[in-house]
């Protein structure tokens, strides 16, 4: 059906594991194949054991599935038809929150594909060529999915895909268009900018904290660092908070908090300041009842990881001085390969450095429609804490 790329000597266990990666390593090296391509993978008694995308590089296949199959349209819609389902299982769309992932990855059985809802406006995300080049099958199929759920399908891939590639096809509406939407979380509406704004628009996958942030904020006065559109912020003024500042380098990222803001009501309590948050932090003079420190990935890769780990330590040794005492920290890291204990490590070590006590009251995650295979923790990726600061 599709070209076959074999599994050295002994390796067929690792499909076992049903891992969805196969690296270079587990396979002789291919011919004639190019980038984004779909094969077979087969055992050395040459019996096809999956079907994936091909990528010249370390993770060599992306497991799409543990048998031989068509990836089709067909199969792209079974596979959304699933995710659908699992979303609905634990009550997300629901009637206070419009806006959630379907697809997520590896999680989803997917690798190389996000697809996030806002309202009834899907935004995909082609984080490999493979995917990039079925786009689309992956447009019929979710339309066909989703149905009257979804009005307009927009395309967003050019700044996740490798930088190797110059695609055909570039970011838009791929079936009808639509205004921007507003996301409404929990009964908290939010602008979405989904054409010129980070990753799909917005950052659905902190949703939760951000709920119990919008929990412990009455009379909380709030420090929000890179903001992007002020979600916590937000969170937080709706929760009570006295004041909230979102601190971001982007004047946009700055102007959507603070439409955000107007949106909700909001505007009097909340101050927007586009600025390095570095910089910030070394000029701070007032403290806060709460800081949280939500930076982007310090690390894409493991070469990257110990430069981001002296990166995070720095960055919280500077947010915990900005907490007053007995006030809470709730801090972040998304990078994949930093992973939950050497985070923690790494702000125990922050801590100990700013001469501060802290009590560790929350282990923080993604939320369900950012699940995470039982077969893949690297899909674990968002990580955070909250602490009480003495």
């Amino acid at each position: 059906m599709y070209p076959v790329v074999t599994l050295k000597r002994k390796k067929a266990a690792i499909l076992a594991r049903r891992h969805p990666w196969i690296f270079s390593g587990a396979l002789h090296e291919p011919r004639d194949l190019n980038d984004g391509d779909i094969v077979s993978v087969a055992d050395e008694q040459g019996t096809i054991k999956a079907t994936g995308h091909f990528h010249q590089g370390s993770i060599m296949v992306r497991v799409l599935s543990f048998e031989e199959i068509s990836i089709d349209s067909v199969f792209f819609q079974a596979a959304f038809e699933q995710a659908l389902a699992a979303r609905r299982l634990v009550n997300i769309p629901s009637i206070a929150t419009n806006s959630f992932r379907l697809i997520h990855g590896e999680g989803d059985g997917l690798p190389g594909l996000v697809i996030d809802v806002y309202d009834r406006v899907a935004v995909v995300q082609c984080h490999s060529i493979g995917m990039h080049k079925q786009l689309d099958q992956i447009n019929l199929a979710l339309q066909a999915a989703l149905g009257d759920m979804i009005t307009a399908i927009y395309s967003k891939s050019s700044g996740s895909l490798p930088k190797q590639y110059v695609v055909d096809k570039e970011d838009g509406f791929i079936w009808n268009s639509a205004e921007q939407p507003l996301a409404k979380e929990f009964n908290i509406s939010y602008s979405i900018d989904f054409i010129n704004g980070q990753k799909t628009g917005f950052f659905l996958d902190q949703r939760d904290n951000r709920a119990l942030l919008r929990s412990l904020a009455d009379k909380k006065t709030v420090l929000n660092l890179f903001s992007y559109s002020g979600g916590f912020s937000i969170a937080a003024l709706l929760g009570g908070a006295t004041a909230a500042i979102s601190i971001d380098a982007s004047k946009g990222a700055i102007e959507l908090a603070n439409n955000n803001a107007e949106l909700n009501g909001v505007a009097d309590r909340h101050q927007g300041i586009a600025s390095d948050v570095n910089a910030y932090l070394n000029e701070l003079e007032d403290q806060f009842d709460i800081v949280i420190c939500d930076p982007p990935a310090y690390a894409k890769n493991l070469k990257a990881r110990h430069r981001a780990v002296q990166g995070y330590k720095r960055l919280n040794i500077k947010a915990i001085k900005a907490v007053k005492a007995g006030g809470m920290l709730m801090t972040f890291s998304c990078s994949q390969v930093v992973g939950r204990q050497l985070f923690e490590d790494t702000i125990v070590a922050a801590v100990l450095e700013s001469g501060r006590q802290a009590r560790i009251t929350h282990r923080l995650n993604q939320p369900a429609d950012h699940p995470t295979s039982a077969t893949h923790p690297e899909g674990s990726y968002l990580k955070g804490l909250a602490l009480i600061i003495n």
